[in-house]
């Protein structure tokens, strides 16, 4: 049966996700190298082999991502084609939340804003807040340089020693928001600060200020329902601080299964679904 495989091309690590024609996943895969040209040929090469797959099966390649523009001719005599980014976010965030619309967000480097559902696919905007917020400045606060570290460092903090919540402002609760809701992200830095400390807060205040833009999207929309996808999504303390504006803004976060590959899952669907359509 033919295979039709997405590639989303980062800076250097490249996500990859194949199925077969009739819309059955084969298996989703990543690498990492030193540049993208490296990351692509290393991910397609490891996702042949490891599955078995024989290059003649191979239908369609469908890159998108940063990188997709250095692949311009068909790749070993596989045609290739690109996919809006924008468009792959949307269509990968509701196959893997398995929902009709949503509004879904993708945390890469920056993160971008998609409008995803039966009227089509929108990009509404997006925030230079993202993964490279997070190590640049745990880079400089923390003397930590990738995300590994970054988690691991702030397992281990404490947010009451680096943010000042209202509590610590007011001795009762100020209209609708509790006493432990943030009233400034490093608003106290406390004396004793550890690197633990600094990377936690580096992360509260990088999803919270994602949460918020979610919020202030879907207050001018009928949708409540944000998927949320992309590298930093991985991230433990994701869920717990997602959860914490859901229940101050009562709208829905989901965080998918395998949501680091929701751009790849976009490429491979967009040309399954048109092909869908054709027929």
């Amino acid at each position: 049966m033919n295979v039709i495989i997405g590639i989303d091309v980062g800076g250097s690590t490249t996500k990859i996700v194949g199925y077969y024609e009739n819309g059955k996943l084969i298996a989703r895969g990543q690498v990492e190298a030193a540049d993208p040209l490296t990351s692509a040929y290393g991910a397609l090469g490891k996702f042949i082999n490891e599955n078995k797959l024989d290059l003649k099966q191979v239908k369609q390649i469908v890159f998108t991502g940063v990188g997709a523009a250095l692949f311009r001719n068909d790749i070993y005599g596989i045609p290739a084609c690109h996919v809006d980014e924008f468009q792959a976010i949307g269509l990968g965030g509701l196959a893997l939340s398995k929902k009709k619309e949503a509004f879904v967000i993708s945390m890469g480097t920056g993160t971008a804003f998609v409008r995803a559902g039966k009227n089509g696919i929108e990009h509404i905007g997006g925030s230079g807040v993202g993964g490279g917020t997070v190590l640049g400045l745990c880079s400089r606060l923390c003397n930590a340089r990738s995300f590994d570290t970054v988690v691991e460092l702030a397992h281990n903090g404490d947010l009451s020693k680096v943010d000042l919540n209202i509590a610590d402002i007011s001795s009762q609760n100020i209209s609708t928001l509790s006493k432990e809701v943030t009233a400034s992200n490093f608003g106290k830095m406390a004396d004793g600060l550890s690197t633990e400390d600094l990377a936690r807060g580096v992360l509260n205040m990088v999803f919270q200020t994602i949460g918020m833009l979610a919020v202030f999207a879907c207050r001018n929309d009928k949708i409540k329902d944000v998927v949320v996808t992309g590298t930093l999504s991985t991230v433990p303390c994701a869920k717990v601080l997602f959860k914490q504006v859901e229940n101050l803004y009562k709208i829905k976060f989901t965080i998918p299964q395998h949501s680091i590959y929701a751009t790849a899952t976009g490429a491979a669907l967009s040309y399954i679904y048109k092909n869908r359509k054709k027929k």
